[in-house]
């Protein structure tokens, strides 16, 4: 039985989200079947895109430009000018991807690039990002941000705050409950029978037994042990700077960061074009591409779609586990 398509939101119309769909389109056809939503005219000139009334439709249409699922916004739009009218269609957009996604009209859900300022400013945007708008359409009280390519995962249990404000945001539930979730989402979507977790302290050199710091003693070490009580298989805490050369990365599957950019740093180091965004703990799989909006080449034609390929391929491949297991 073929499985449902991936259903692709444009995110942004005055970003490179909806020329990256035709682009990815492209390369993918339909061996890979997904189709996106939104408005036709926010699609770059000449793009061969084939409207669809049903997400059934897609392999066949894929087969000839990429499927459309019509989504009406207020207002045209300018590459690299965001107009506030457009806001709550991408508001909108979002909402009906996750629905269609759940009623399994499709397989998994990847999302284009927002621009947070322009929802907020559009149409009193109030979450802090695309994960948490997520978490709050599926009534789930915690989910997590993993980044992932090739080479490295990477789950930072503190997100979007600023640096002064990671201690005291760091709790033994908060990051618990990453590992926990982590955990899961390895064995179910990722198919690795026994996960091996590598968790970072938050000070340099982890502290150095407390001469730089007390949280690793205090706080995370604890909360290892008890997970490790739980059959967890964990190493840490571990100095952040020795976790990420190539040696190192071979002994564990996840590096759990206490941190935005000890997490983000590595990875985008490492392969900055493919890196995908993936919220583990939905109950439905959702990527995206790890990059912005782009709007200082948004209709140029240089925006790369290799992360947006990769994250079509890794939802795809995370639907494959999940149908596996």
């Amino acid at each position: 039985m073929s499985r449902a398509p991936i259903a692709l939101t444009c995110g942004e119309p005055a970003g490179v989200g909806p020329e990256l769909a035709y682009k990815a389109w492209q390369e993918l056809g339909a061996d890979l079947p997904f189709f996106l939503i939104g408005d036709a005219r926010h699609l770059p000139q000449g793009v061969s895109a084939i409207k669809i009334a049903d997400p059934a439709e897609t392999a066949g249409a894929a087969r000839h430009g990429l499927p459309l699922l019509p989504h009406r916004f207020a207002a045209d739009s300018v590459a690299g000018q965001p107009v506030p009218e457009n806001a709550q269609g991408v508001i909108d957009v979002i909402a009906r991807g996750v629905e269609l996604v759940q009623s399994g009209a499709a397989s998994a859900l990847c999302t284009g690039p927002i621009h947070k300022k322009a929802l907020k400013d559009g149409a009193g945007f109030a979450f802090p990002g695309h994960t948490e708008f997520l978490a709050h359409l599926a009534s789930v009280d915690r989910v997590v941000m993993m980044l992932a390519c090739e080479q490295l995962r990477v789950v930072p249990v503190t997100i979007h705050i600023a640096l002064a404000d990671v201690p005291s945001a760091l709790t033994p539930d908060l990051l618990a409950d990453n590992i926990r979730v982590t955990h899961a989402a390895l064995k179910r979507d990722f198919g690795v029978e026994t996960p091996r977790i590598a968790v970072a302290g938050i000070n340099p050199h982890a502290g150095e037994g407390g001469a730089m710091g007390a949280e690793e003693i205090e706080m995370i070490a604890p909360v290892l042990e008890q997970l490790r009580g739980e059959g967890i298989e964990i190493t840490g805490p571990l100095p952040a700077d020795t976790m990420f050369h190539a040696r190192a990365r071979k002994g564990y599957d996840v590096a759990i960061c206490m941190y935005h950019d000890q997490a983000l740093i590595p990875i985008k180091t490492l392969d900055f074009d493919r890196g995908v965004n993936v919220t583990l703990g939905l109950p439905f799989i959702r990527t995206s591409p790890d990059h912005g909006t782009a709007f200082d080449i948004a209709g140029c034609g240089v925006a790369l779609p290799t992360s947006l390929i990769e994250a079509l391929k890794m939802a795809d491949r995370m639907v494959c586990a999940r149908a596996a297991g």
